[in-house]
């Protein structure tokens, strides 16, 4: 599904140039559940908006199901950010003043296939983040947890191909962290691909595959059994071990 071929992001800050990606070549299958780690600064999160479509690389090559994305004009890339890929940010991002079912709706505003029977589509992606009884709650009426599965339900309203999740449970205490981590788990269960950024081992740890970063480069990409660090965590590790 994903390819990246050499990709790499420069910034330029002043006379210096900030290598935040430097050669970074992976791919990813369809119905991958994978989590992205790497402490603050080794570009995890630059890989992130690249995969988004958020970001364009400096150069290298991103397909996405054999089309070179990294090639697209504005409009082409707006349409894949919309249709092809749903986002989920470590804090909700709702709208205040709207319900779960309206907050949801959202991302129909801007969809080819237009706001024709927004309440269904709403009502049965919070079916399957099971809040089909929230449907009328504005977000303040709801738990973190409850904001964040909306979040994932309006990530999810258009079926994207890709599930891409930056920091997910930052914001959730562990009861609700587990919650939303299981249904990922599910959703990974029903053939979404998932690509989600974590800086906890803990957290990725639920993944199949964990890609480790530092300094713009890819540190390893291992499959969770064969991941040193992910491997020696048990199910029932206490909460803060390193």
């Amino acid at each position: 599904m994903i390819q990246l071929q050499d990709i790499r992001k420069i910034y330029k800050v002043g006379v210096d140039r900030i290598h935040a990606l430097d050669g970074v070549s992976l791919k990813i299958e369809r119905n991958e559940y994978v989590a992205v780690m790497g402490a603050s600064g080794s570009g995890k999160s630059t890989l992130m908006n690249v995969l988004g479509c958020l970001d364009r690389p400096t150069s290298g090559v991103y397909s996405l199901d054999g089309r070179p994305v990294s090639r697209m004009g504005s409009t082409a890339l707006a349409r894949i950010r919309n249709e092809r890929i749903g986002f989920v940010f470590q804090s909700s991002e709702l709208l205040p003043r709207l319900s779960a079912m309206r907050n949801v709706a959202l991302p129909l505003i801007y969809a080819r296939q237009g706001w024709w029977g927004w309440r269904q589509k709403a009502a049965a992606a919070l079916d399957r983040v099971g809040l089909g009884g929230r449907k009328k709650h504005r977000p303040n009426q709801l738990s973190g947890g409850e904001r964040q599965r909306t979040a994932i339900a309006r990530a999810l309203i258009l079926q994207p191909s890709i599930l891409l999740a930056d920091e997910p449970t930052g914001n959730l205490d562990s009861r609700n962290s587990e919650g939303i981590l299981a249904l990922f788990e599910e959703l990974h269960r029903e053939g979404q691909t998932i690509i989600m950024v974590t800086h906890e081992p803990d957290v990725a740890r639920h993944a199949q595959r964990i890609i480790r970063m530092k300094d713009g480069h890819v540190l390893s990409d291992l499959p969770r059994a064969l991941d040193p660090v992910s491997h020696a965590l048990p199910e029932d590790a206490p909460e803060g071990r390193p």
